[in-house]
């Protein structure tokens, strides 16, 4: 059995299953055995306030998921109207793919690997918000 291994920085934090776990002055390795964790590491958290663009909400229900911050039946169904209403915007053929990973993994309630797609989209959203802005 293999499971999830973390490799935590210095003082870095992260949440698991709901509970927030600090890492010591050194580097280290921590191994997750139990399957079907949830995992945040708070440096890639999205604070409430900077969900405030389409990409950056749907990452945020997915980190709500991970928090334990609402069920997860709930969430996952947010995440994919979210990531539905994300297609009818990006309509490359790379966002295409990105969305389509999300969605994949939204379906199958893997909020992390949703979330990671998710956020590949943050910058192109950015580029979009600026060419609108001029």
């Amino acid at each position: 059995m293999s499971g999830l291994v973390l490799k935590l920085a210095p003082n870095e934090r992260v949440l698991i299953n709901g509970a927030v776990i600090e890492n010591g002055e050194r580097r280290s390795k921590i191994s997750i055995r139990t399957p079907n964790v949830n995992v945040l590491r708070l440096k890639d958290a999205i604070h409430p306030d900077h969900a405030n663009t389409p990409v950056a909400r749907a990452c945020y229900v997915a980190q709500l998921m991970l928090s334990g911050d609402v069920e997860m039946e709930q969430g996952r169904q947010q995440l994919i109207v979210a990531i539905e209403q994300l297609s009818q915007v990006f309509d490359d053929r790379d966002s295409r793919l990105v969305l389509a990973e999300a969605s994949h993994h939204a379906v199958a309630g893997a909020a992390y690997p949703a979330m990671r797609k998710l956020r590949e989209l943050l910058p192109r959203e950015a580029r979009l918000f600026a060419v609108r802005a001029q």
